[in-house]
């Protein structure tokens, strides 16, 4: 049975024949859809089911559910009684199942939506199943549960019967999360991440992938060029644009080839038997646009006979019809008929005029399209077409040859459809869709005479037909409408009257099958059989249509020219400008053979013996001792980076691999590596990775850098806490973890537009404007960006103290920035009289150290010089306090902490210092503003004394003013958060 779904999505038919005994039963399937023009979309459908040829039809809404709108009608090809209809998403999502051939079915309710499915070609109970999200699912039960296999999914195969291992491997074409194309391999119900294999190393081009017959195709871009696969070739390219697999049958592939000269044409191109070294058979082959937009290459396979085919390849602006009997080796063009329907003479001379034909098969399966050839059927081509100089597309008529194209003759003036009935013993003929008919025409003389029936009261649009094959009935069953808002109209017709009996040993003559004379076709001299034309019997399933074939002695044309070489005017091939004849393949390893070309390779296909065969045919050699050359290198996925510990694994012939990180290892009298040479990295880096091959003749060296890169996970900008202005800074951007050494950083500074790139953590800077100045760093490596940024205070000068504490307090420092962070919003509230002059930093670790900044006024209108005098008195006063070891908190009781000063410097000579020796040192410390100290507000004491005239203990939310002018103020000293002391002023 098969499973025809119309074009216009309003019904699809199907057919299913049942044996019982030596009973056969006929199940007919038809689904139909009302399609509401207003809403835009599918209301309502309905399921028929026929068991007696299409005569009545039992409506099935109540077996799937009468409120079910169905979408789509699907038949097992490996068991027909199994029957799978989908819902429409628009309502529900579910599947229907049958193993009845449509009387019963069984609902199951699906979690997706389903596009597409695809039966396995042997296995009746497995399919794949395509969701409009780009999901893969399979079932092993017809449906029943479904796994999903892969998501990100473009195209997708089943495995090839015969040369996949495992019957259940899905072939899949699949975005990776960085939106590039990869070929997948992995068991249906196995397809972890750790189960997929990549046959091809690399990414690919989008929608290239084509698993058919013996061949699995992909097109990859390399820099302006395109490859079928890793190791296909073509003649010397141009620059190639787009490439299609138009056929693999007879372990040869067809490939239609667009270069970058071509617009609207292809250069037709054919393989040896292995689908990898391509000859040119046909340039400038034109393309037609289908329905769909897609482009159609205006190429024919006859059927039924072997090495045949047609092509319309334009030439100067015209577009002319030729044909081949030896797969593409010779060309030539269709001679015209002799005369027209009037039997009036037709003057065309060849090759000024000749017969021209449209080779566009039907997008509708139901209609036969504008050429129709049938295998049980050899010799009989029917096609639009027209005579004349080139192709033309108006004043086109309808021709028939009963010889393979030898000879041809008109039989309709018109466009129309030309089905086959009883295995081509009969021809029926309705006109095109696009006017309605009464009539049909029926010939059994190859289309010499034709008989018009009427099957039809009213005028039908007929919008296809659908013919049984392979059974004793002979009945067919048009479907159309007799206007575009009637209802859907069948019609069968039973025309098993016609024939009143079945044909006998003298109903038949012999057909040998020729090239305008010459018997030996594709190497061999085939005789058919075939009807006596005009006699009305039945050809039956038993007819055998082949009689006899011989094979022929080889001569020149069974044989074309071999990869590289060219044919020349002479006749004879010789080495293309670009080959060179004498280079032998890289594969060719010493002790083993290769095949020397002569120029010429039989034609695929051709069974032609002896003869000029030897000539012609490659010599086998031995391989040459000779250096390794054209050693190559590649990692499985094609990258030139990967994640640290994950398991690379490079591809390389001949090997001594060297993988940079002190690891190497070696392969001997090896030529290929099929599953790769696998490494794991421990440290991120770049890496040099070599490959050496060698022998006695010398050796080949091949080179990769493989970037092996660990995410970042956290990164501190460490920057001073002041610059002075003009004067060149360091600022450092310190990663995590520490081995991330494929990193590239960027630098936003100050109010630059645009960011300065270094490798390197760390870079130096001039400020050229005092204020408060940003600078952020972002890192980016493996995928991930991570920023942090920090402010910097850039003042003419500045004075600063760095300052320690007694050991006991390095006992509750927590070191965590929120703590500092917490004492620094105290302090910032404490000094609002001089928050833009007093700066505030404390360095994280122990010993607990900090440094104080003070900054001139930002109205400077009274001189430089006044300024830096009075920053001199108040570090004077401060740090006399803090030598007299008069600053001090409790923590706790019982926890007395002593402040002191380490080093009193005036800017710019901050590189001084020596505990904290340079600037450097403070980007090594994290700086926060106005309060990451560890402080108590403190008034020194003879000034308390001589205020107070004692010692005063409370809370820092006292009356006392500040002493120290408009920069000294309250000091506070903080006990640790997680401690559980509160401050306390102390006056000593």
């Amino acid at each position: 049975s098969l499973s025809f779904p119309l074009q216009t999505h309003r019904s699809d038919q199907s057919y299913g024949n049942k044996g019982t005994d030596c009973r056969i039963m006929l199940v007919i399937l038809i689904l139909t859809k009302l399609y509401d023009f207003h809403l835009g979309s599918v209301t309502e459908s309905t399921l028929w089911r026929s068991t007696d040829y299409g005569s009545t039809y039992e409506r099935m809404n109540d077996k799937v559910g009468s409120k079910t709108v169905l979408s789509y009608l699907y038949v097992c090809p490996s068991n027909k009684r199994k029957i799978m209809v989908l819902t429409d998403p628009e309502f529900e999502s579910s599947v229907l199942i049958s193993s009845d051939e449509g009387a019963s079915y069984q609902k199951y309710r699906l979690s997706f939506y389903i596009l597409s499915l695809l039966f396995h070609p042997t296995q009746e109970d497995w399919a794949l199943a395509y969701s409009h999200d780009q999901k893969l699912y399979a079932s092993m039960d017809f449906g029943r549960k479904w796994q999903l296999v892969h998501e990100h999914v473009n195209r997708f195969y089943w495995s090839v019967t015969g040369l996949d291992k495992e019957s259940d491997l899905v072939h899949m074409e699949a975005h990776t999360p960085n939106g590039r194309i990869q070929y997948v391999t992995c068991q249906a119900l196995t397809c972890s991440e750790l189960n997929r294999n990549y046959p091809f190393p690399g990414y690919i081009d989008i929608s290239s992938l084509v698993v058919q017959d013996d061949y699995m195709f992909i097109q990859v871009r390399l820099l302006k060029l395109n490859a079928c696969s890793s190791t296909d070739r073509f003649p010397h390219p141009p620059v190639r644009l787009d490439l299609h697999i138009v056929s693999t049958d007879e372990h040869q592939v067809f490939a239609a080839v667009q270069e970058w000269n071509q617009n609207d044409t292809y250069n037709l191109y054919l393989s040896d038997t292995r689908g990898i070294l391509f000859t040119l058979a046909m340039e400038n082959v034109k393309t037609t646009r289908g329905l769909g937009g897609n482009q159609m290459l205006d190429l024919y396979e006859v059927a039924g006979i072997k090495g045949m085919l047609i092509a319309n390849r334009r030439l100067d602006n015209q577009v002319k019809t030729y044909i081949t009997y030896n797969k593409g080796r010779d060309w030539r063009l269709l001679q015209a008929p002799a005369t027209d329907l009037a039997g009036n003479d037709i003057h065309c001379i060849l090759p000024f005029c000749s017969l021209h034909l449209q080779l566009q098969t039907s997008e509708n399966p139901y209609l036969s399209g504008s050429i129709s050839t049938k295998a049980s059927a050899p010799g009989i081509i029917v096609a639009t077409g027209n005579i004349g100089s080139d192709l033309s597309y108006n004043n086109v008529g309808m021709f028939i040859s009963s010889d393979a194209g030898n000879n041809w003759r008109q039989i309709f003036e018109e466009e129309h459809n030309v089905w086959f009935l009883d295995k081509g013993g009969a021809l029926v003929a309705v006109k095109q869709p696009t006017v309605p008919t009464r009539h049909l025409q029926i010939s059994f003389d190859e289309g010499r005479q034709w008989t018009r029936h009427s099957f039809s009261l009213v005028p039908l649009f007929v919008d296809g037909m659908l013919v049984e094959a392979g059974t004793e009935n002979q009945i067919m069953t048009f479907f159309g409408h007799f206007s575009h808002r009637s209802e859907w109209q069948l019609i069968k017709i039973d025309y098993k009257s016609i024939f009143n009996r079945k044909c006998t040993e003298g109903d038949y003559q012999t057909w040998h099958l020729h090239n305008k004379g010459e018997p030996c076709v594709m190497g061999q001299k085939q005789i058919y059989m075939k009807r006596r034309p005009g006699n009305y019997c039945m050809l039956g399933k038993d007819y055998a249509k082949v009689l006899s074939a011989e094979s022929c002695i080889c001569r020149a044309h069974d044989f074309e020219c071999d990869y590289g070489y060219e044919r020349r005017r002479e006749g004879n091939c010789l080495p293309a400008f670009w080959f060179n004849p004498a280079v032998i393949s890289r594969s060719c390893s010493q002790g083993q053979n290769y095949l020397n070309s002569t120029g010429y390779r039989k034609v695929v296909s051709n069974n032609c013996i002896k003869g000029v065969k030897d000539m012609y045919t490659p010599r086998k050699q031995m391989c040459p001792n000779r250096a390794p050359k054209g050693l190559s290198l590649s990692t499985r996925e094609g990258k030139l980076t990967t994640d640290l510990h994950t398991n690379v694994t490079f591809l390389v012939t001949n090997i001594q691999l060297d993988f940079g990180d002190g690891t190497a290892v070696s392969y001997s009298n090896l030529s290929w590596i099929e599953e790769g040479i696998r490494h794991v990295y421990k440290t991120a880096g770049i890496f040099r990775v070599s490959a050496l091959a060698e022998n006695t003749l010398g050796f080949d060296t091949t080179t990769l850098y493989l970037h092996v890169t660990c995410p970042v996970e956290h990164v501190q900008l460490l920057a001073p806490f002041v610059a002075i202005k003009n004067k060149e800074v360091n600022l450092t951007a310190v990663v995590w973890p520490i081995h991330s050494r494929t990193v590239t950083y960027f630098w936003w500074l100050g109010n630059n537009t645009e960011p300065v790139i270094s490798l390197d953590g760390s870079i130096s800077y001039t400020f050229t404007s005092e204020g408060m100045n940003t600078a952020t760093v972002q890192v980016s490596s493996a995928n991930a960006i991570l920023q942090d940024t920090k402010t910097i205070a850039v003042q003419e000068f500045f004075k600063s103290l760095l300052l320690s504490f007694s050991p006991n307090l390095d006992e509750y420092n927590p070191d965590v920035p929120e703590w500092r962070q917490d004492v620094g919003r105290v302090i910032k509230k404490a000094l609002l009289q001089v928050k833009d002059q007093l700066l505030v930093a404390v360095f994280p670790g122990v010993p607990t150290a900090a440094e104080l900044f003070l900054l001139p006024h930002k109205n400077q209108s009274e001189g430089r010089k006044k300024s830096e005098k009075e920053l001199e008195q108040i570090s004077e006063i401060l740090a006399s306090a803090l030598n007299q070891n008069l600053v001090e908190f409790e923590l706790k009781p019982g926890a007395r902490v002593i402040v002191y000063i380490t080093q009193l410097t005036l800017a710019p000579l901050v590189d001084s210092i020596p505990r904290h020796s340079s600037s450097a040192m403070l980007m090594l410390l994290s700086v926060v503003f106005l309060g990451l100290a560890v402080f108590l507000i403190y008034k020194f004491k003879r000034y308390l004394c001589t205020t107070t005239g004692g010692n005063y203990s409370g809370s820092a939310g006292g009356d006392h003013r500040p002493l120290l002018s408009s920069y000294a103020s309250w000091l506070m000293f903080w006990s640790p958060l997680n401690a559980g002391g509160a401050f306390t002023l102390v006056v000593a």
